[in-house]
């Protein structure tokens, strides 16, 4: 497999591919509630972890509402009809409950009432309002793994990369312990084997990501903790523990399973949302110009 990289943004990426050549790989679960890890059939590294080298991809409807919710009309219906409704669908989070803060709460019912209100503003002011996802900014984690997008994973002994198919985003999962440089989408991820489970610790957040279009959100304190575990040859239980004391009164936990992707010569296919994005935020104040794809 394979990525086909389109922008010279990705050049990296593709230099990072070459030196994370892909372990050969080898491809069953129930529903998250009875989801078991199991080392049967699993794929393993010459050092003997299991092998997470492929395509993957989540399948649930968190990135409208990590909890559970009913399918409803999109907040633009005169326009969009059936293409912008959410879907039904059950939460991934335990218990089905954010523990916000009070004040926390009343800032997510805010944000939730301006998501669709997009802000043009050379300071920081611009992240205030609308769903990040909506403009075009990297989702952040734990979303990245939940959007109806495909991710690929390429391992090896010393550090694991996984690119992700909506706008390239791109994180190194690495195993010394290092801090963060600075705040940024994707965050900071430090991993660890335990037994099976790839444990990542990941932090150094800005505070600008969603946890879904429900507008459920977090500050610059958040610190999430991953467990990537495999539950068959071609199936992994994704946990994470997320904590946040400026939002949540307490950590709290979500889970589902991840499935490998099997179609024969699958490979990401570019997302790039920016051009998707521009007459919408720029036309307003007179400054879109169409290019050749966006052409009136």
């Amino acid at each position: 497999m394979q990525i086909r990289l389109k922008s010279v943004a990705m050049a990296a990426v593709s230099a990072a591919t070459i030196a994370l050549a892909a372990i050969p790989i080898s491809g069953q679960a129930p529903s998250p509630a009875g989801l078991s890890p199991s080392s049967a059939g699993v794929a393993r590294t010459e050092d003997g972890k299991p092998n997470l080298n492929g395509i993957w991809q989540s399948f649930t409807t968190a990135n409208w509402n990590i909890l559970t919710h009913e399918a409803d009309a999109g907040p633009r219906p005169t326009v969009m009809g059936a293409w912008g409704a959410t879907p039904g669908g059950i939460g991934i989070v335990e218990g089905n409950e954010l523990p916000y803060l009070p004040e926390a709460l009343k800032i997510r019912d805010q944000k939730f009432a301006n998501r669709m209100n997009v802000k043009v503003a050379n300071d920081p002011s611009r992240y205030d309002n609308a769903d990040p996802e909506l403009q075009c900014y990297r989702p952040g984690v734990p979303r990245a793994n939940y959007m109806p997008f495909p991710f690929q994973i390429f391992q090896n002994g010393d550090q694991i990369m996984i690119v992700y198919e909506y706008k390239w985003s791109v994180r190194w999962i690495y195993f010394d312990n290092s801090e963060p440089p600075v705040d940024s989408w994707m965050g900071w991820s430090n991993g660890r084997w335990d037994g099976d489970t790839l444990v990542v610790d990941a932090k150094g957040f800005n505070e600008n990501t969603w946890f879904d279009r429900a507008a459920n959100f977090h500050s610059d304190a958040l610190h999430v903790v991953e467990r990537w575990t495999p539950s068959g040859p071609n199936h992994l239980l994704y946990e994470a523990t997320i904590e946040d004391p400026k939002v949540f009164s307490r950590p709290w936990k979500m889970s589902f399973p991840i499935y490998r992707r099997l179609e024969p010569n699958l490979e990401l296919v570019e997302f790039n949302c920016v051009p998707f994005v521009e007459e919408m935020m720029y036309d307003p104040l007179g400054l879109y110009r169409p290019g050749p794809r966006q052409s009136k």
